[in-house]
């Protein structure tokens, strides 16, 4: 009787786990982006919050349906939500739409830009150093596949820019002392100071982090691959996890000089309840 007691507990502690398990499961956020090509369903990820509950209001109050996926780049990404692609002009030139706002970066390290990430499209250049993202366009990774030797040169190279950033910064600092023997033509007091300060930068700079990828990161960019030069630039806020053979097929269609499909992919998105 004991015996069948234990086993009784047994299967109704298991039954217990698959339960918490199948609940946890069923909280994940999914959308669906119904298009002629075929569905893509994408979760959304709960660390970055207000990019979640902004798709989700923009589904829901049906913003999306019947814009265009007005940008596609083969081996690189398909763009939507423009409101002006809404019934665009054959041709006309699309991607300055938005809805009047923007929304704060969420950079989250784990989430990358591998094939089927789902991130924000923003403004670039020094109009928006945070970053900010647009409050309704969005891309879908499609990206490629990459060597690891290739991936160790992105890294040199990023290494290589950040650290002319440095110097650049630590060069800034010091502008005042510099103007001045510039204002006092001494060149010979210049040229020590700039010495000066590419000495204290190199010994800045070997205690410095480094960038590189993570083996997570490699590991993709390695199989499924994905465009690892946008990490860190444009927030990543979920994934397909159904519907990659869709982005594909959206990906591979011909394009006008703007990069513009030649013939309109409307798309449709809801909210999975």
């Amino acid at each position: 009787m004991k015996k069948f007691a234990v086993l009784v507990f047994i299967l109704l502690a298991g039954l217990g786990i698959s339960c918490s398990h199948a609940n946890k499961a069923s909280k994940e956020t999914r959308v669906l982006i119904k298009t002629d090509f075929g569905n893509i369903t994408v979760k959304l990820y709960d660390e970055t919050p207000e990019h979640k509950k902004n798709f989700l209001k923009l589904a829901e109050e049906g913003y999306y349906n019947g814009l265009l996926f007005h940008r596609v780049m083969q081996n690189f990404m398909i763009q939507g939500g423009d409101p002006d692609s809404k019934n665009a002009a054959p041709g006309a030139r699309l991607g300055a739409g938005n809805p009047g706002y923007t929304i704060p970066a969420e950079f989250v390290p784990r989430y990358f830009h591998k094939k089927g990430a789902l991130a924000a499209a923003r403004t670039g250049g020094p109009s928006n150093p945070e970053k900010r993202s647009s409050g309704s366009q969005f891309y879908i990774v499609q990206g490629e596949v990459f060597t690891p030797g290739k991936l160790d040169t992105m890294e040199m190279m990023m290494n290589s820019r950040a650290k002319n950033q440095f110097f650049q910064d630590q060069f800034k600092a010091s502008s005042e002392q510099l103007d001045q023997f510039r204002k006092n033509n001494d060149q010979a007091g210049f040229n020590v100071c700039v010495a000066e300060i590419r000495a204290k930068a190199d010994s800045l700079w070997v205690t410095h982090d480094k960038q590189a990828f993570t083996p997570e990161q490699r590991e993709a960019y390695t199989t499924i691959g994905g465009y690892p030069s946008l990490d860190g630039e444009y927030t990543v806020f979920g994934e397909v996890v159904d519907g990659l053979d869709v982005l594909d097929k959206i990906a591979a269609v011909e394009t006008d000089p703007n990069n513009r499909p030649k013939s309109d992919i409307k798309m449709e998105v809801e909210v999975v309840k």
